[in-house]
């Protein structure tokens, strides 16, 4: 399928969802140019409100089992989705950056729908709960009344969102999850606001429905495998890290907190290795070429 730009990635269904991305970069620019928007103080009390209930909630971090299914992870492949329910893990401990970029993540994500409501489109049913086949999830919003779930995206994710390859390489889920909220609301046309956390871009990505799973059948299929005694196979194969032959882990697995049980077998039986690197931790599964950077391998165990 060819790329798209993401204004107007799938169908044109609704004009007024349609023209989101048109009509908040019209507000950015005309504030920028001096035109004052028009803004309505429960707006501004509505924005800062949720932005001090996510600080509160960052502020105090609950400790997750991550135990049986819920609609946020249905699109997670199998396997780690076996390991959360089999094997009692540890907190896992983020490194100062990491910890900084899911605050202002959270927070990019409730402007935009400030931005969104005071560019005149309609916010509504904000952390509705839904339940599919007893799985049970609270969604983001409809806007115009379509699911829209919002994502904070780094440049390279963004990438995905704004040409619409993002049914190529989905590895949190964010498709299959738009999916099952949609079926719980019995909508079809609906997507994902993305935000690039460095740049400040923004874009719509609405899948067509040939890209979303049947969620029924996606949560059945993952009951089934999460009764196995085996996990699943595994989910991503390592990629090349540099021309020296060395592989690393792909993004799908960084972010998994089973990835060193997973991939236990690495390093011929020694398991992964861990390398910091100027821009992020790098999780070695073959090392053939010592790197000339640190290695922090001993802060994991």
């Amino acid at each position: 399928m060819e790329n798209i730009n993401m204004e107007t990635t799938g169908k044109k269904h609704t004009k007024k969802l349609d023209t989101l991305i048109d009509d908040m970069n019209g507000i950015l620019s005309g504030i920028s140019s001096g035109k004052a928007p028009e803004v309505k103080e429960e707006q501004i009390d509505k924005f800062l409100n949720n932005t001090k209930l996510a600080l509160l909630d960052w502020l105090q971090p609950r400790k997750s089992s991550g135990k049986g299914l819920r609609m946020s992870v249905i699109g997670r492949p199998a396997r780690q989705l076996w390991y959360d329910n089999h094997i009692e893990r540890k907190q896992e401990i983020h490194d100062p950056s990491t910890q900084l970029k899911f605050l202002y993540g959270h927070v990019l994500e409730h402007l935009l729908l400030f931005l969104v409501e005071i560019s005149g489109h309609t916010v509504t049913a904000q952390q509705k709960k839904v339940q599919v086949e007893d799985v049970n999830g609270h969604m983001d919003c409809k806007i115009d009344g379509e699911v829209v779930d919002v994502k904070s995206a780094s440049a390279m994710s963004f990438k995905k969102f704004k040409n619409g390859t993002l049914y190529e390489d989905d590895p949190f889920g964010y498709i299959a999850q738009l999916a099952g909220y949609e079926h719980n609301e019995g909508t079809t046309n609906g997507g994902l606001l993305a935000v690039n956390k460095s740049s400040g871009e923004i874009a719509l990505f609405r899948p067509d429905e040939l890209m979303k799973p049947n969620a029924k059948d996606l949560i059945n299929n993952l009951k089934e495998k999460l009764t196995q005694n085996e996990p699943p196979e595994k989910c991503y194969q390592p990629i090349p890290h540099d021309k020296t032959g060395n592989l690393k882990l792909p993004v799908g697995c960084v972010y998994c907190p089973h990835k060193f049980i997973c991939h236990a077998d690495s390093n011929d039986g020694d398991g992964l290795r861990v390398f910091k690197y100027a821009n992020s931790n790098v999780f070695m599964t073959k090392v053939i070429s010592q790197p000339k950077v640190e290695e922090i391998t001993s802060q994991y165990e």
